[in-house]
C-alpha cells in the first residue's frame, strides 16, 4: 500500500509550509489526483485520517481530494483524447503513438490554515 507513503510525504510537506510560514493549525489539505496515478481514494483517505492524529498541527485537518482525468495525446493525428476509455491506442486515427499528458499527478493544490 504506497498511499501510506504518500500520506507521510504530504504530510511533511504541509509541515514545511507550516513552519516557514509561523502557523499552527491546519484545517485542511486539498489535493489532485490523477485517475491513472494508482493511488486508491479510498485507501488514502484512510490513511490520511489515522495519520494526521500523530502530527499535533493537523489533528483535524481534512483531505479534500480533486480528481483529475487521463488524457492522452496522439502524435499521428495531434488529437488529444480520455486515456481511461480509449487505452494506449487513439481512438481517431487507430494509431499507437501516443503518450500521457496528465492523469498520473499527486499535487498539493491548498492548504488551509491559521
Amino acid at each position: 500500500m504506497h498511499e501510506l507513503g504518500i500520506v507521510f510525504y504530504i504530510i511533511d510537506d504541509v509541515e514545511e509550509v507550516v513552519e516557514k510560514n509561523e502557523l499552527t493549525t491546519v484545517s485542511s489539505v486539498t489535493l489532485e489526483l490523477g485517475e491513472v496515478s494508482g493511488v486508491v481514494p479510498s485507501y488514502l483517505d484512510d490513511v490520511w485520517n489515522w495519520a494526521v492524529k500523530k502530527h499535533e498541527c493537523m489533528t483535524e485537518a481534512k483531505l479534500n481530494v480533486i480528481n483529475t482525468p487521463a488524457v492522452t495525446y496522439c502524435e499521428n493525428c495531434a488529437k488529444t483524447y480520455a486515456t481511461v476509455k480509449y487505452g494506449r491506442q487513439c481512438p481517431y486515427c487507430e494509431s499507437g503513438k501516443t503518450y500521457l499528458l496528465r492523469g498520473q499527478e499527486i499535487n498539493v493544490k491548498e492548504i488551509e490554515a491559521v
